[in-house]
């Protein structure tokens, strides 16, 4: 055994090795050590970074803030800190958060200023992933005066997801009714906890401690992976947040830019029962057409757009399950590799999410 080459320590230990060569009992211990000895002059591998940060907002020292103003103030019983805006939104960013993955915690509540009888339930949450000029960012808010609405389509719009820019709450309603909002308990001048879980693509909303998610957002829609962590709200309110802990964790494998053209299987696994089909896809810049073939016809002319890697397509077809009558089916989602999902509609009667994969 050449030893010129090894480290000291491992010399010593081969020069010890040779004095019990005879002794079979012997290699099992050399052995151990060895390992240990090569265990520990290894480097440890790198992990993910995991430490909290938190910010009690005492003051406005850990904020940089666009839009309107911020303020100290101690709201029933709580120190927290308190933003308006006169006209348009105001958006509160933490100093020295970089966000991508990970969780982001906050209590918030809300008193509303406009005068009787003008309707405003209320706008305030968390953006994240969100540009410096806050032009891009995917984000949660809370509509605590629809909570309590005696209207029950009125009550499900009480917690909101958005994105910026081009996909804001009316845009996600008209074309995916309660797919983005949903109902959680809030109420007016309350102060609610909030947790926000981000992996990837996708993203889910906890209120007050409950273990189950009051919104689940599995692709959500904006371009930028990582970003800032802001505060938000809107004028006609004054907005109270307090107590914001965000939590780095291991960044999600994702990519965007995800190419269009091919043939694609499709599963679209709707409300109504299984459906499928041949996508043939070409794209040229942010224009994309193409044909679809199998349920609901054969080569339907395909059009839509493609913005980074996230696709927007729709097609018209026939409606064959009950009596025969045209149908406009509608789909957006990712382009992940030869792998693409995301949320289908035959309007008006079947909706769910969607799955392909690129043939080879």
């Amino acid at each position: 055994m050449k030893t010129c080459c090894l480290p000291a320590p491992v010399r010593n230990l081969a020069g010890k090795f040779r004095r019990f060569r005879r002794s079979a009992a012997a290699f099992p211990v050399f052995l151990f050590v060895l390992l240990s000895a090569g265990a520990q002059m290894s480097p440890a591998p790198a992990t993910a970074n995991d430490t909290p940060r938190s910010f009690a907002l005492a003051d406005t020292n850990d904020l940089t803030v666009t839009g309107g103003k911020a303020g100290p103030v101690e709201y029933q019983g709580r120190k927290s800190v308190h933003l308006t805006t006169e006209k348009g939104e105001v958006f509160a960013f933490l100093k020295g958060i970089q966000f991508q993955d990970g969780v982001i915690e906050t209590n918030l509540a809300l008193k509303t200023t406009t005068p009787p009888g003008v309707r405003n339930p209320g706008f305030l949450g968390i953006a994240f992933r969100a540009s410096n000029d806050a032009s891009h960012y995917e984000m949660f808010y809370v509509r605590p005066g629809n909570s309590i609405s005696p209207d029950q389509a009125m009550r499900n719009h009480s917690v909101q997801y958005v994105s910026a820019p081009g996909n804001d709450w009316y845009k996600l309603r008209r074309q995916w009714p309660w797919v983005y909002e949903s109902w959680a308990e809030l109420r007016p001048e309350t102060w609610a906890r909030i947790r926000i879980e981000v992996h990837g693509r996708s993203a889910k909303l906890y209120v007050n401690g409950s273990k189950l998610s009051s919104l689940v957002v599995d692709g959500m829609t904006g371009e930028d992976l990582s970003g800032g962590v802001a505060l938000w709200s809107t004028s006609g309110e004054e907005a109270y947040f307090s107590n914001v802990t965000v939590t780095p964790g291991k960044a999600e494998a994702v990519t965007n830019g995800g190419e269009a053209s091919g043939t694609w299987d499709v599963k679209f696994s709707s409300d109504y029962g299984p459906y499928q089909g041949t996508m043939n896809l070409h794209r040229e810049g942010s224009a994309v057409t193409g044909t679809w073939s199998g349920d609901f016809g054969k080569e339907l002319p395909v059009t839509g757009s493609w913005r980074n890697g996230y696709i927007e397509l729709a097609f018209s077809g026939t409606w064959t399950d009950d009596k025969p009558a045209p149908v406009n089916v509608a789909l957006a989602g990712w382009i992940d590799g030869d792998a693409a999902k995301g949320r289908m509609t035959a309007i008006g009667r079947a909706d769910g999410p969607w799955s392909a994969t690129r043939k080879k």
